[in-house]
């Protein structure tokens, strides 16, 4: 654009004017405008009349007063000297006396200063470089005034623009970038994109990048296994995907120098570098295989625990899923006797006896094992997916124990048969039937010390009697352990057990509670006590119980027994006594067969009462707050009592007999 409106730049460049002008000013401004620029140009006017020259004639046209703002262009990081001029504003009124200003944003704001106008010719300088990427534009206004500060022209907006230079660099954001790839990807595969900034101006070259890849370690296979898109920054696969294997390639990981370039990528571009590390990831594309067809291992009878390592090898990477190897026994283990697990560390398959084998069974046992990795082998490889190893197994014989059947053994004896008596025959074997060997007996645990055992035969006989009410027997069992010795080298030894569930013999004879009973002196025909019977043997040897007076004269006369119920009795006063502690004999029997009966006293307390309280002549006896009239209650409680018993001792007869 020109400043006058009478002239203008033709295509090539050269300035003509529109129409015959009688008049011109002395200097015009030429704006030039590219993609890339912005500069204006100023032309001195030679040889034109001037305005005196044309005074009282008659113009053509009549101009009217304007202040001419041309857009000023400059660039950044210009060098000094400073001030430097840019451009200039042009009054295109009447000649007259007048001021220029100018505010704004770098003439008297902040930037204050950085631009300046002269105020009587209108000259606009800048006063030190600027920067595009701090601003890239200045918009101030401009205006015209008279020596008083009237205004005459303006304000009009005066636009500033910088002008950008290539003076930044590309920028990473990261200096250094990480990416996978699976092994055996498509040739083209996008593996990560690269991209830096550039912050200059991105409508011009200056921040347009390019980028390329000027290293690869290692260069092997190829030293070109990458390229990267130079608009886009994406790095891809070139290499053919039978190379892009992992397990041949001499490393799995590979470092690229990538560098950006601004300018289009041009020789004078500025650069920026960063650093991409590819990762060559694994593919279950290799199956595991036994490092032997056979292995073979020996293990004593009757032990547990590892008895052979599985050794493997796998190209996949370790600790992964296609790496890691799975273990099963195909056949040779119909009875499950063995396991396999996995050691995390090596990979090897630890083979176990998790059930003791037995030499005498089978000496020899051949296992057929297989392995294969966690994760399935991919297709389209050219081998099977799990390899197949022989394990065989030899069984040491070693000395085992002698073996009771059954255990335990279970016999039924009556207490009290004679010493000496049969009780059981001990039956215990060795399970070492291929060797000829003796077995001896003998007592481990008899706590009654009751048995003896023949050491040969095993016959098992008593040595003293047995007591079905001893302490040592448990709900009508007594137990005992005996042990069985062989003549191997070294000997062993096993244990059994012998239970002897004891039978019932009527040898306990009954006896009488409460020993005590008291009663007032002045009392008679009364109830003295309730007494009942009690047996240590089982019905039909305990209840129902006789009990009676003593056989000594003249009792009947003073004091009189009467059956309850089938264990206790009444005792009742015929007639008065005097204080006095007496001994009254009773007789009580049970009903075995034969019946014992027991001869037994209840010691009768006959005492002072007065006033609720009983004064006996025993020096031990103490007052107790007893009535007479209580004993008809206590009877009752007594009788109710002696019935629940009698119900619970048939109940548990009745369990044992069926038992």
């Amino acid at each position: 654009g020109v400043s006058d409106p009478g002239f203008h730049v033709d295509g090539d460049l050269n300035l003509v004017p529109l129409r015959d002008l009688l008049h011109s000013e002395p200097v015009l401004f030429i704006r030039g405008l590219s993609a890339h620029a912005d500069d204006l140009a100023q032309v001195d006017i030679i040889g034109t009349p001037g305005r005196s020259d044309i005074v009282g004639q008659k113009l053509p046209y009549r101009s009217k007063r304007s202040l001419l703002v041309p857009n000023i262009s400059i660039s950044e990081n210009e060098r000094g000297p400073f001030p430097k001029f840019i451009g200039q504003l042009i009054s295109m009124g009447q000649p007259r006396e007048q001021i220029f200003r100018m505010t704004g944003p770098g003439a008297d704001q902040d930037p204050k200063g950085l631009f300046t106008i002269d105020m009587n010719s209108g000259t606009v300088s800048v006063s030190r470089s600027v920067d595009r990427e701090a601003s890239d534009s200045y918009q101030l206004e401009v205006s015209t005034t008279d020596y008083s500060g009237n205004l005459i022209e303006g304000p009009q907006v005066f636009r500033i623009k910088v002008i950008d230079q290539n003076d930044n660099r590309p920028i990473f954001k990261e200096p250094r970038y990480t990416g996978e790839v699976l092994e055996g990807s498509p040739t083209g595969t996008t593996v990560m994109t690269m991209t830096a900034f550039d912050a200059d101006d991105p409508n011009t070259d200056n921040a347009v990048l390019r980028y390329n890849i000027v290293k690869q370690s290692p260069d092997k296979p190829s030293p070109n296994m990458f390229y990267i898109d130079a608009e886009r920054g994406d790095i891809v696969t070139v290499i053919a995907p039978t190379l892009l294997d992992r397990e041949t390639l001499p490393t799995t990981t590979y470092e690229l120098e990538i560098v950006a370039k601004d300018m289009a990528g041009s020789e004078v571009g500025l650069t920026g570098t960063a650093t991409a590390t590819i990762t060559i990831t694994d593919k279950n594309d290799h199956a595991p295989e036994f490092t032997h067809p056979l292995f073979e291992a020996h293990v004593y009878e009757g032990s547990t625990g590892v008895v052979v390592n599985l050794t493997v090898d796998d190209r996949d990477d370790p600790a992964t899923a296609a790496w890691r190897a799975m273990y099963s026994i195909i056949s040779g283990d119909p009875i499950q006797s063995f396991e396999i697990q996995t050691n995390p560390d090596n990979n090897e398959g630890m083979l176990s006896v998790v059930k003791p084998l037995n030499y005498e069974a089978s000496e020899f046992l051949s296992l057929l094992i297989r392995v294969e990795n966690e994760d399935p082998l991919v297709p389209d490889v050219g081998y099977g997916p799990s390899s197949t190893a022989t394990v065989h197994v030899r069984v040491e014989d070693i000395n085992e124990g002698p073996v009771f059947f059954p255990d335990p053994l279970i016999v039924t004896r009556m207490e009290n048969i004679p010493v000496g008596s049969f009780v059981a025959s001990l039956n215990a074997t060795d399970p070492d039937i291929l060797e000829k060997q003796s077995i001896r007996y003998a007592v481990l645990q008899d706590p009654a010390g009751w048995l003896s055992v023949n050491p040969v035969r095993g016959t098992v006989n008593t040595s003293a009697s047995l007591d079905r009410e001893s302490p040592y027997v448990y709900d009508n069992k007594y137990t005992a352990v005996f042990i069985a010795t062989d003549n191997g080298t070294p000997p062993a030894t096993g244990t059994g057990t012998l239970i002897i569930h004891l039978e019932d013999y009527n040898d306990n004879a009954p006896y009488v509670l409460p020993s005590v009973a008291r009663v007032c002196e002045d009392a008679y025909d009364v109830t003295v006590a309730v007494v009942g019977g009690w047996d240590k043997d089982l019905p039909p040897n305990a209840a129902p119980f006789k009990i009676e007076l003593g056989k000594q004269p003249d009792l009947d006369k003073t004091w009189k027994v009467t059956r309850v119920n089938s264990t206790h009795s009444q005792i009742m006063l015929l007639r008065s006594l005097k204080k006095d502690n007496y001994q009254l004999p009773l007789l009580i029997t049970d009903s075995g067969v034969p019946p014992l009966s027991n001869n037994t006293e209840v010691k009768v307390q006959v005492c002072i009462c007065n006033k609720n309280r009983m004064h006996c002549s025993s020096a031990h006896s103490h007052h107790a707050r007893f009535l007479v009239p209580l004993a008809t209650l206590l009877l009752t409680l007594l009788l109710r009592l002696s019935d629940l018993l009698m119900a619970i001792d048939q109940s548990v007869y009745g369990c044992i007999s069926f038992l």
